[in-house]
């Protein structure tokens, strides 16, 4: 069992407003003791194209972010959920971090891996977490199955500030993060 884990959390978001960015914030907030989330970015990391990655090879964004994530004893991904599935732009990011392919083994094989969001819809981000599992699963990762947690009608949940004004969302959140890192400490 690890007495220190060093999680890295991302946000699926770029905008500056983001629900799941404050989620994020707030998760690395409630971190059990011995346990640290850092905050990583997928900002900076451009469209995939593998002309780039054969030419000139992997982005340097990428590759500070594959050497974050291998690092870490485990990955919290805070997603939006766009059209019933993942965002473009962090699937994106998820694509550049596989590669090449031979990276993948160091970045993500075996790595705990959990999935939370939230959205302004009624149903959170329920069909985005699933439309997450094949991707990591195919990559290898060890899926935490643990506490699902969904932030349903975001705009209510969360102050101007970013600050989870709900308590029941706080808990839940609490609950999610300290499932999460017991997982990892027995991995």
């Amino acid at each position: 069992m690890k007495d220190k884990i060093t999680l890295i959390g991302l946000s699926g978001s770029l905008r500056k407003g983001s629900y799941n960015s404050a989620l994020l914030r707030a998760a690395a907030a409630l971190m059990p003791s011995g346990s640290t989330l850092r905050i990583e970015s997928i900002a900076g990391i451009p469209l995939y194209e593998g002309d780039i990655e054969s030419g000139k090879g992997v982005p340097a964004p990428v590759a500070r972010l594959k050497d974050a994530i291998a690092a870490a004893d485990g990955l919290m991904l805070f997603s939006p959920e766009y059209n019933n599935s993942v965002p473009g732009v962090s699937k994106n990011a998820i694509d550049w971090l596989s590669r090449p392919a031979s990276d993948i083994e160091r970045v993500f094989r075996g790595k705990p891996v959990a999935v939370a969001g939230a959205s302004t819809g009624n149903f959170g981000t329920l069909l985005g977490q699933g439309a997450w599992l094949p991707v990591f699963r195919i990559l290898g990762a060890r899926l935490w199955s643990g506490p699902r947690l969904v932030v349903p009608r975001a705009a209510s949940v969360f102050d101007a500030n970013g600050e989870i004004t709900d308590s029941a969302t706080r808990d839940a959140l609490a609950k999610f993060v300290g499932g999460f890192v017991a997982f990892v400490r027995t991995t």
